[in-house]
């Protein structure tokens, strides 16, 4: 074929013919970025889901809380079953209270330190369950452009070899090559920006839901200190008049 039937042949440009006459290596990073974008939305929706979740359970823990309902009450109901970012934290800080004041109330004078440790576990688990796997959706962002990089070096260097060998510089066939090679950095920022804008988004989400849990602790801790002032102030007063 000549040079000018090569230039007036039709040629198929579309992404299945571009991936099809792609070199193997180009192939393969091809295919490994679209997995890890897809695993990319799988997250990124899971996540959402989650924090979705999780903000509406805070509400409503909120609103039971608050409510006026007995303590003892709400933790006999939590305790039942497995909980969850601020029904953890507030189970987790009964637990401690009523294992001290089991025991005649002997191990009262530490409590508040020892909430306070329960407290901070149980908050820096809610944390670490809230961001678990962004660090995935960060290693792609931050690696996917690169790899799609390699891939388009990979398929200019075929493409001009192939060009050598030809001996023809013709666009009609210099341009599928190139395209090809493109492809895969096209299909690398694909994969990258949104795993980049995820990442930032939810990460500010579970930081914010860690703020909450803290703000939550506080407000708790305070509660159960006024308790053990009161609890103390009779034995305090005995212990003054003997």
């Amino acid at each position: 074929m000549t040079p000018v039937e090569i230039a007036q042949a039709p040629i198929d440009m579309s992404f299945l013919a571009l991936f099809m006459h792609a070199h193997l290596v180009v192939k393969l990073v091809m295919i490994g970025l679209i997995a890890a974008s897809v695993w990319c939305w799988g997250i990124i929706i899971d996540k959402m889901l989650l924090y979705r979740r999780t903000q509406a359970a805070m509400d409503r823990f909120e609103e039971t809380f608050w409510s006026g309902q007995s303590l003892d009450e709400l933790y006999r109901t939590l305790s039942a079953k497995p909980v969850t970012d601020m029904a953890a934290v507030f189970v987790s800080a009964m637990r401690e209270w009523k294992r001290s004041f089991d025991n005649g109330g002997r191990s009262v004078a530490s409590l508040s330190q020892r909430i306070d440790r329960v407290v901070d576990v149980t908050i820096q688990r809610e944390s670490e369950r809230l961001e678990s796997k962004l660090l995935i959706l960060a290693t792609i962002g931050s690696s996917s452009p690169f790899i799609g990089l390699f891939g388009t070096v990979w398929g200019i260097m075929t493409a001009f070899q192939a060009i050598a060998v030809s001996k023809n510089t013709s666009l009609a066939v210099v341009a599928p090559g190139i395209a090809e090679a493109l492809l895969a950095t096209a299909i690398g920022l694909f994969a990258a920006i949104p795993a980049v804008i995820a990442y930032n988004k939810l990460q500010a989400d579970a930081a914010r839901a860690t703020s909450r849990l803290e703000t939550f602790a506080d407000e708790f801790s305070a509660i159960l200190q006024r308790q053990i002032d009161e609890r103390m102030a009779p034995r305090d007063a005995r212990e003054m008049a003997a």
